[in-house]
């Protein structure tokens, strides 16, 4: 059974969520941005992911911090589907041998 807190949480977050979308589209929708605007709103969802997840990884596991550290040097170098890729092997290959 889920409990109602959890219920309660998840429509909070949704509504959130779903919120600085729209409050975002409509303070934005009469200016022009730069592509340098444009390149750091595209950026924000993965920040906010990162920013997310990485807690959970790095004091707890070297192997993680390893993983996570071979992830950004990868990221920078190609683009998404290779990145994740190369991230998802070096760190099965790290769990392997570590």
């Amino acid at each position: 059974m889920i409990h109602l807190d959890t219920v309660i949480a998840i429509l909070v977050v949704a509504l959130t969520t779903y919120s600085t979308r729209v409050l975002g589209y409509m303070l934005l929708k009469h200016r022009t941005l730069s592509p340098r605007q444009k390149k750091v709103l595209d950026i924000v969802p993965g920040c906010v992911l990162i920013s997310v997840l990485a807690p959970y990884f790095v004091p707890h596991s070297w192997v993680d911090l390893l993983a996570i550290t071979a992830t950004f040097i990868v990221s920078i170098r190609f683009s998404l589907l290779p990145a994740v890729v190369l991230s998802m092997l070096s760190t099965a290959l790290l769990r392997m041998t570590i």
